[in-house]
């Protein structure tokens, strides 16, 4: 059994020792690159902005026009509109501009319409600006050749704004992880089957979720009974398939858990079978061939905790991204906690303002809890008890 750090580190290490880019890459247009890893270093091929433009509906001057005491009158010698030709500028005038409009050539400065009156083809104004008041120039946002994005961004509607204002239309990413999720145990049925005996199967539907935000084309297997040849069966077909197998049940060690074996019969490489946290000891990560396998426990809380620290590691990582560990804050706890001392503890909390409150039902069966919550307090192996008010680790959840 390993500490969670270790663990981690093992998921990185192995990821990038296998290859620089796992999956390969592809071309996708902007409406398909949100949720995707860039896969390449983009640059503005023009400033951005192209050009000076105003940032205020008024008047391009010059501003050395507007010396002395006011207010000045100027003649309007044209008028400058956004998509239309910029009118020209004359020293001593002024001319009519709206916002996003190209400033005119020998104007440095804006005067805000409501520091202005208008009368026929004259305006008066009232407020001097200064040279490049109510200006934006050409590269504020980027100079010619900067870098806009670099590889292993993970894009978003914002990063796919700024693609967008450096005029890209396509850009390479990662290819997205091709992952299916096994679930086993013959107390399962699938969900939705009203008066078939044992449990509705909770777990394949949540992971299928979670990994599709984590980038990959995920799908779900059928659900696989507790069957030796069933099971290497199902087993080497998916490795076959897949770039990931999630596996949830049959990874600890009683009569009926057959992953495990079953992998080492394979000839999987286990890079760990086992992690000192809470819940989700029985967690295992292996490789066979190109495939790999993230073995979750099945308890629904334990294996949707596990994923969420591991198999999001895991997606990520195999599509290059650079930050692919979710966000980590320091808050106070709104009440005591403790905990039996020798694993972490992963606990399913509600962060509010500078507080986490740890959610009652922490039991590894329990799904509310982890539905309700918005983050994983990180308690320390070694720690039995914290005060409330005092400072604990969360992993919050906006990245899950």
């Amino acid at each position: 059994m390993i500490d969670l750090s270790s663990a981690l580190d093992l998921v990185l290490q192995s990821v990038v020792s296998a290859a620089t880019r796992p999956l390969g890459v592809e071309r996708v247009s902007l409406s398909e690159a949100a949720g995707r890893v860039l896969a390449e270093d983009v640059h503005a091929g023009a400033p951005v902005p192209l050009h000076d433009y105003s940032a205020m509906d008024g008047y391009a001057v010059l501003a050395e026009d507007l010396a002395g005491s006011g207010p000045w009158r100027l003649p309007v010698t044209g008028e400058c509109r956004t998509g239309h030709p910029t009118a020209a500028f004359a020293a001593g005038g002024a001319v009519r501009i709206f916002t996003g409009a190209a400033l005119p050539a020998g104007a440095d400065a804006v005067v805000m319409q409501e520091n202005t009156t208008r009368e026929g083809s004259t305006v008066t104004v009232q407020q001097a600006p200064r040279p490049g008041e109510n200006v934006r120039h050409a590269g504020d946002d980027l100079e010619a050749g900067q870098l806009a994005l670099g590889r292993g961004t993970r894009l978003g509607g914002y990063q796919v704004g700024l693609l967008a204002s450096v005029d890209r239309s396509e850009v390479l990413v990662a290819r997205r992880p091709r992952v299916v999720v096994v679930c086993t145990g013959d107390e399962l049925r699938p969900p939705g089957s009203p008066g078939a005996p044992g449990l509705a199967e909770s777990n394949g539907v949540a992971l299928e979720a979670l990994a599709r935000v984590a980038g990959a084309s995920a799908t779900r297997g059928p659900i696989l009974k507790d069957d030796p040849v069933a099971t290497r069966q199902a087993l080497e077909q998916a490795c076959a398939q897949y770039d990931v197998v999630l596996t949830v049940g049959g990874v600890s060690v009683g009569d009926h858990d057959l992953v495990r074996p079953t992998l080492a019969e394979l000839g999987a490489e286990i890079v760990f079978g086992k992690v000192a946290i809470k819940p989700g000891k029985p967690v295992m990560l292996a490789r066979r061939g190109a495939c790999w396998i993230l073995g979750l426990p099945g308890n629904p809380a334990s294996a949707q905790v596990t994923f969420s620290v591991f198999g999001m590691l895991l997606l990520r990582a195999l599509q290059g991204d650079e930050h692919p560990v979710p966000e980590r804050r320091t808050l106070r706890l709104a009440r005591a906690l403790r905990q039996k001392p020798g694993r972490v503890g992963l606990y399913r909390g509600r962060a509010r303002g500078d507080e986490v409150e740890i959610l009652d039902n922490q039991a590894s069966g329990a799904t509310t809890a982890i539905a309700w919550a918005n983050c994983f307090a990180i308690m320390p192996s070694d720690v039995a008890e914290l005060a409330a008010g005092a400072p604990i680790e969360v992993w919050m959840h906006a990245d899950f």
